[in-house]
């Protein structure tokens, strides 16, 4: 019996940990994968996986990496880049490879630990809770591990979101729909004030205009006004921010303009304008094959500005697969994000609509981190990405299973569908 479970637990294990340092999401993502060793079944979890519809995106990724890896130079880097590489597509696969019901509860364990990591920002900010290293990220605005954790708040933000807009179509339960977007509020509140984070704020404002767009395709006049309303209440809230966040985005306008006129220091802007300039004549330098796998470090160490020589990845996922693999291999790494955006904007009920706006934000982060490339965003952010993703694959809405059972009386219907028409 513990045999059949284990995977179930593994995974909801890993779903837990993801706000945790990235030393637990590697513990975990073995964990998986030793459980599904000990578990059996391979050939089922096999077909699986050759089911999805992201599987030869994925596949196509990998084998331009290895063909690129056969007849391209090595560099001190090669290994390291090659196990990241793996590691990214490996945890896709890993999603794409658990059964729904493992998926369920993977999904559990990722709300349930945000639930608790809400309260203990409460509980922070309050002055009632110490600092501690293991929740030190997510209280506290620091590196790349915070990052990740604002971008998982904006996956539960637009989450929410998606929930409201739904709701506002039900006569019986609209009602609801008021909740679901404070919750929404206080997640925007939270990248903006206890980790504030551009890139979280921009995925959010995104979604929400795809979400409306996603379930008004068919009803021009309601996504026009719902649309206006999107933007009326972005454009007040944009307005009402702290002066921090409005200093935020106007210092990084600032630093684009420096940046262009040729000023060079480890400003954030700054940095990645360098970045993406050099890491571009990178991949134009050979188009087709690229430099080689591991290319960028050492390549960025002889192009870039000595005061930034210490980096090691560029701040967007697929310019550095482009420098390492070419265009076929940006194109490679950007076609995984687009069809899982594709794979959620093709099936037109909630349980699409949450994978597309999951899959729209795991882009945009990959646009503008190295939303994947990083292990600290990439074990975490993907992870719960692709989970919403195995759920899209599902030919009813898993939604009830993994909402507590008052919570998905509310937002679903006995069937498991929306409480809506759509």
């Amino acid at each position: 019996m513990l045999r059949t479970r284990l995977v179930r637990y593994t995974a909801a294990f890993w779903g837990f940990v993801v706000y945790m340092p990235v030393g637990m999401n590697y513990g975990a993502a073995l964990f998986l994968l030793i459980a599904m060793l000990v578990a059996g079944g391979w050939h089922e979890r096999g077909a699986r996986m050759r089911a999805s519809p992201m599987w030869w995106p994925i596949v196509i990724y990998l084998a331009w990496t290895l063909v690129v890896l056969a007849i391209g130079q090595h560099y001190p880097e090669t290994a390291e880049n090659l196990f990241h590489g793996i590691r990214i597509a490996s945890t896709m696969l890993l999603a794409t490879a658990l059964s729904r019901e493992e998926a369920v509860w993977a999904l559990r364990g990722f709300l349930v630990v945000s639930v608790i990591n809400f309260l203990l920002i409460a509980l922070h900010e309050a002055g009632v809770l110490p600092d501690t290293q293991i929740w030190h990220a997510v209280t506290i605005m620091k590196g790349n591990k915070s990052i990740n954790n604002a971008l998982l708040f904006t996956v539960l933000g637009t989450s929410a979101a998606v929930l409201g807009l739904a709701h506002l179509s039900d006569t019986r339960r609209w009602h609801w729909a008021g909740p679901a977007f404070v919750f929404t509020v206080l997640m925007a509140l939270l990248v903006t004030l206890i980790l504030p984070s551009r890139t979280s704020l921009v995925a959010m404002l995104v979604c929400m205009v795809a979400a409306c767009v996603h379930q008004w395709r068919s009803h021009p006049r309601v996504l026009a006004a719902a649309l206006v309303a999107v933007f009326a209440v972005s454009g007040l809230l944009v307005w009402q921010a702290p002066a921090s966040m409005k200093q935020k985005f106007e210092l990084g306008l600032q630093e684009l303009e420096q940046a262009e006129a040729g000023e060079v220091s480890e400003a954030s802007m700054i940095t990645r304008y360098l970045m993406y300039r050099e890491t571009t004549a990178m991949m134009m330098e050979k188009p087709l094959t690229g430099l080689g796998i591991g290319a960028w470090t050492s390549e960025w160490k002889k192009r870039g500005p000595k005061v930034l020589d210490y980096k090691n990845m560029p701040h967007n996922d697929y310019l550095w697969m482009g420098s390492q693999g070419g265009i076929p291999g940006l194109l490679s790494l950007l076609f995984i994000m687009v069809a899982g955006v594709w794979v959620g904007w093709r099936r037109a009920d909630l349980t699409g609509r949450l994978g597309f706006v999951t899959m729209l934000t795991m882009l945009i982060a990959a646009s503008l981190n190295s939303a994947m490339r990083d292990a600290q965003i990439g074990l975490s952010l993907l992870w719960i990405s692709f989970l919403y993703l195995r759920l899209v694959e599902e030919s009813c809405s898993p939604w009830r299973e993994v909402l507590p059972q008052r919570l998905s009386g509310v937002f679903l219907s006995a069937d498991g569908r929306p409480t809506h028409p759509l």
